[in-house]
């Protein structure tokens, strides 16, 4: 038993360590996308430059995360400071990928799961510096997140007597979208009504199309409950560091969808057998 145990732990310590370098190198590539896509730029062509000189980089200073280290920040052929979101998505693409195979382990799932953690980062950025989520990610991730609920079923609330399992898991799926994506739409609505100017756009709606369908309704609402939640609380602490009472200050909302997806991802279920418990 003992020695059974050692070895479920290395396999998962192993496991986790090639999610980690997976996910680095995965990294690398999510900051091409999330720099190129933005300006309609091809993700293929041409090799990554520095965007202050256009010089090519080196192989060796294409390393995900331990090359900027060496560098210093800077750019090796003019010392042009390099954005420290750069190694930051390296990093965090390492840490959510190592937690993923550890979790879940080799699978379809793992496959799947891995798709959605990338592309809800490269949204997460891509809003964050540009306030901006492309079609070109949120369509394709849509339809990435079906075939995922249809190979990979998964049942949430209802189990349809005589319907097969992957069609109740994409019936699912599509009420997870309408919830998620249903409930930014009316609220975009009645802000645009109340207060006369866009809460939101419709690129946050997009995405949580996507979110929701690959959640489920229960995940959904927790993913949804937290954005709400730390989006609110980020938007209260910056009005007070600028000393002003701006109830029309925007905010890239989709960094907080994304967060709570990636939370409603690992812990979703937990959190809502943990809520329930006080109701059942």
């Amino acid at each position: 038993m003992i020695a059974k145990e050692i070895f479920t732990a290395t396999d998962s310590a192993l496991f986790a360590l090639f999610g980690a370098a997976l996910g680095a190198v995965i990294g690398s590539f999510l900051n091409v996308i999330i720099h190129r896509v933005p300006r309609g730029e091809s993700i293929v062509m041409p090799r990554s430059r520095c965007p202050q000189c256009g010089t090519a980089i080196r192989p060796q200073d294409n390393i995900p995360v331990l090359s900027y280290l060496v560098l210093g920040g800077r750019c090796r052929a003019c010392r042009a400071p390099i954005s420290a979101r750069y190694p930051l998505v390296e990093a965090l693409t390492a840490a959510l990928f190592a937690v993923a195979f550890a979790r879940v382990g080799l699978t379809m799932e793992l496959a799947f799961d891995l798709a959605f953690i990338a592309v809800v980062l490269a949204l997460i950025f891509i809003d964050a510096e540009h306030m901006l989520l492309p079609n070109a990610i949120t369509y394709p991730g849509f339809i990435m997140v079906l075939a995922a609920r249809t190979l990979v079923p998964r049942v949430d609330l209802v189990n349809l007597h005589g319907y097969p399992l992957w069609a109740n898991s994409l019936i699912g799926a599509l009420a997870g979208a309408a919830f998620g994506a249903g409930t930014l739409w009316l609220a975009r609505v009645a802000w645009r009504r109340l207060r006369g100017v866009e809460a939101m756009g419709l690129g946050d709606v997009k995405m949580m199309l996507m979110i929701g369908a690959y959640l489920g309704l229960p995940r959904t609402a927790v993913a949804m409950f937290l954005a709400f939640v730390i989006g609110a609380a980020v938007g209260i602490a910056v009005m007070f560091a600028r000393g002003e009472r701006d109830l029309q200050m925007m905010l890239p909302f989709g960094i907080f969808l994304g967060v709570g997806a990636m939370v409603a991802l690992f812990f979703g279920d937990a959190l809502l057998s943990w809520y329930l418990q006080f109701f059942f």
